[in-house]
């Protein structure tokens, strides 16, 4: 049991703790993964078959470096056994067996957010329905959110807070379009990633059978990253556990940034409600950040009411403060961080991020290195899975191993040409609405079904429908790789790919040859783990189950990462820039209810604990927003960090000379009356002794409110928000800024 020895106290405790309910506490940079992947291993050495054993993840790539992890602290052949990966990949794995219990064969296919979306957009289309009030984002994101919550169709239809919700937003049919799209794929022999988790649920309520199976197989359950489950995934993890209760999980509620995909703070803070015996550990050691950092970082969290008490501590160099800069407007901001990155890059340092709150503020961040020939790549951009040609490819195969997906034939059917048009397919799509046909069933035999076409057109259809019935013969006589290679050759695919010979068909082709190489690796790794025969349907599902963070991150040295701070989430940079730190930017303007700003909060504690050695803030003084400039409010969460921790510049030190230091902003804790044709910036020289040149007593001037007493001068280091409260003669007592506030001394 040597590994133990490279422990520190409170994880070895934390490893060797298993029976029972166990709530791991991990502050950021703790070793968590460790101390799972350890306590995993413990218990292999303890005799606990790997097959007893379950982890949850919510990353493939977290499971497969898991799995390797373990391999090489105990054996591989120990490892190979162990049912690991993210809940859906899992459920998946389960379900197969007892899919005909829930209504699907065994071959079900599993639809991607992009496929759902498409569900939706044909339904509406169909109904007639605005797409700019029922965009497909916004519903998919509105069923999940319900689903999540365990809320079906019939349910939602009698429950008039989120029908009010739905009159609210002018989505009248909202309930019809989620009754007609859970019977879309229903129809379709098709789940969604969210069906996955409540039809695995059904099985463990409904069918006695696989409870007893699973419950009896899983002794011990391992719940990664706990603080992200949302209500149905604690349903499941619950009767999983049930009735040893030998459950751990693992997670920090200070970092639960998830409730818009529908994660639950409370399923953490509560757990020790659910599990009164569950014994505590706390994870509090930083191994990835200075001092400066954590201590920073823990100023700001421990302004959040509800959580759970710790304090993470660093025992690294103490390191530099955290350094805060304003910029007059957005492109400042971002050249200024283009330069300093430049300078890092000149003293040695050569991975950095560049975190922001919304996509969108990429853009000139982008401009601005591409000027200074800096390389960077953005993080969460179009995934290799969800490129055409591939998603064509992979049309194939879903088609082939499930003729009942309705989506995988609207994609495959007219590439390449086959002379079936998109009104004849709109013609097979009605028909076999209205006769309960999948569509690949009306294209078998038109003429059962009525369907007015020409001759010459139905026989088209015929001949499709036959090459895809034939497909389907061969997928369960060969393995994944070879039934693809067949796939492509037969269909056209590379025929039709081969003969663009633009530099985008090129990509194209190439992009179609790695999708083979990701197969043929794929069918060799299940080799060497002993399993003799990958079917399609296999390879289908672990590409269906792809996350976000499951793309590789490798190649991130010697160049910039841009990406938001969700994404960034479970990542480490030596050097990190946290940009557009301004009111109704972060915090959100969505974020309203306490509860809201709380996570946005953690959202900020999450990208500060990214940084290993510097971490940057900024905020911009004006932003370029829904085409015009508005002025900008630095948020309130920089008066949350001790200015202790702050190496302050009150002036834009960037290469553009002639930049005004303080031009006039509203102010962080509300928006004074002041009309906007007074609010006239003031020189940077005026700004600099603007708050010296004022005391208590003071007469003042005032162009707008008349003459006044001062009654007192505040000075704010952090934000730069400096600001005089006068006793007007005639207006009463106003607080300005003193960037808006042109005085004249009476």
């Amino acid at each position: 049991m040597d590994f133990l020895e490279q422990l520190n106290t409170s994880q070895r405790e934390a490893v060797t703790c298993t029976e029972g309910a166990s709530l791991i506490v991990a502050g950021a940079g703790s070793g968590k993964t460790r101390v799972l992947t350890y306590r995993i291993a413990y218990l292999l050495q303890q005799g606990v078959p790997a097959s007893r054993i379950m982890a949850l993840t919510f990353t493939n790539k977290a499971a497969r470096e898991m799995k390797e992890r373990i391999a090489r602290l105990v054996s591989a052949q120990d490892a190979r056994y162990l049912c690991m990966g993210t809940f859906h990949s899992v459920c998946t794995r389960l379900i197969r067996p007892y899919a005909d219990q829930l209504g699907y064969t065994r071959d079900f296919t599993i639809y991607d957010t992009a496929d759902s979306k498409s569900v939706i957009k044909s339904i509406c289309k169909e109904r007639g329905l605005d797409e700019k009030v029922y965009k497909a984002g916004a519903v998919q994101s509105r069923i999940s959110m319900a689903k999540n919550n365990g809320i079906s169709t019939r349910e939602y239809g009698i429950n008039q807070q989120l029908l009010r919700e739905d009159r609210e937003a002018r989505m009248y049919d909202f309930a019809a379009i989620y009754e007609l799209y859970e019977a879309r794929l229903k129809a379709a022999n098709a789940m969604d990633f969210d069906d996955l988790l409540i039809n695995m649920l059904r099985l463990m309520e409904n069918c006695p059978e696989a409870c007893e199976r699973y419950q009896e197989q899983f002794r011990y359950l391992l719940v990664d990253e706990y603080q992200d489950t949302n209500y149905i995934q604690f349903l499941l993890v619950k009767k999983l556990a049930e009735p040893q209760n030998n459950i751990c999980v693992v997670g920090d509620d200070a970092q639960s940034i998830y409730s818009f995909r529908g994660a639950d703070i409370r399923n953490i803070l509560n757990f020790r409600r659910v599990y009164p015996q569950a014994q505590l550990f706390k994870l509090e050691r930083n191994y990835r950040s200075t001092q400066m950092i954590v201590n920073a970082a823990n100023s700001l969290i421990h302004k959040n009411v509800n959580q759970i008490e710790k304090t993470v501590y660093s025992e690294k160099e103490e390191g530099q403060p955290l350094h805060m800069q304003a910029y007059m407007d957005d492109r400042t901001e971002a050249l200024g961080v283009a330069t300093q990155i430049q300078r890092q890059r000149q003293k040695g340092y050569d991975s950095f991020a560049v975190l922001y709150r919304t996509n969108a503020q990429s853009r000139v961040i982008e401009g601005e290195l591409r000027k200074l020939n800096i390389p960077y790549r953005i993080y969460g951009g179009t995934s290799f899975y969800q490129r055409k040609e591939i998603k064509d490819t992979l049309g194939y195969l879903r088609l082939a191993v499930n003729g009942r997906d309705n989506e995988a034939l609207l994609r495959i059917v007219g590439f390449p040409g086959r002379g079936i048009g998109e009104t004849t397919m709109k013609k097979v799509a009605a028909n076999a609405i209205e006769h309960h046909k999948s569509y690949l069933d009306v294209m078998r035999h038109p003429e059962d079904t009525g369907l007015e076409v020409a001759a010459a057109t139905s026989k088209r259809l015929q001949t499709f429908a036959a090459y895809i019935d034939g497909l389907s013969e061969q997928s369960e006589q060969m393995d994944a790789f070879a039934f693809t290679e067949m796939v492509l050759r037969t269909s056209g695919v590379l025929t039709a790919l081969a003969l663009d010979r633009t530099t985008e068909g090129i990509d194209r082709a190439q992009n179609v040859q790695e999708l083979l190489n990701a197969i043929r690796e794929f069918v060799e790794q299940r080799a060497n783990e002993g399993i003799d025969y990958t079917p399609i349907t296999d390879f289908l599902s672990e590409v269906s189950l792809q996350t976000d963070q499951d793309e590789n991150l490798a190649d991130t040295t010697e160049r910039v990462t841009l990406m938001t701070v969700h994404a960034a989430k479970g990542l480490e940079f030596p050097v990190v820039f946290i940009v557009g730190l301004e009111e109704n930017l972060f915090p959100s303007q969505f974020a309203v209810k306490p509860a809201e700003v709380e996570e946005e909060r953690r959202l900020l504690y999450v990208a500060i604990t990214r940084a290993m050695e510097q971490c940057h803030l900024s905020f911009a003084r004006q932003r370029f927003r829904n085409g015009s400039f508005t002025f900008a409010s630095p948020s309130r969460f920089l008066n949350d960090i001790d200015k202790q921790f702050f190496d302050i510049q009150r002036t834009a030190k960037t290469p553009t000379p002639s930049i005004p230091s303080r031009p006039s902003i509203p102010s962080i804790h509300r928006i004074y009356n002041v009309p906007s044709s007074y609010s006239t910036p003031v020189s940077g020289a005026t700004s600099t002794i603007a708050s010296a040149a004022w005391k208590a007593g003071d007469r003042v001037s005032h162009r707008v409110f008349g003459t006044g007493t001062v009654s007192r001068v505040y000075r704010d280091e952090v934000t730069e928000n400096d600001k005089i409260e006068i006793a007007f003669d005639t207006q009463g007592t106003k607080t300005l800024l003193l960037t808006h506030a042109k005085l004249d001394r009476v």
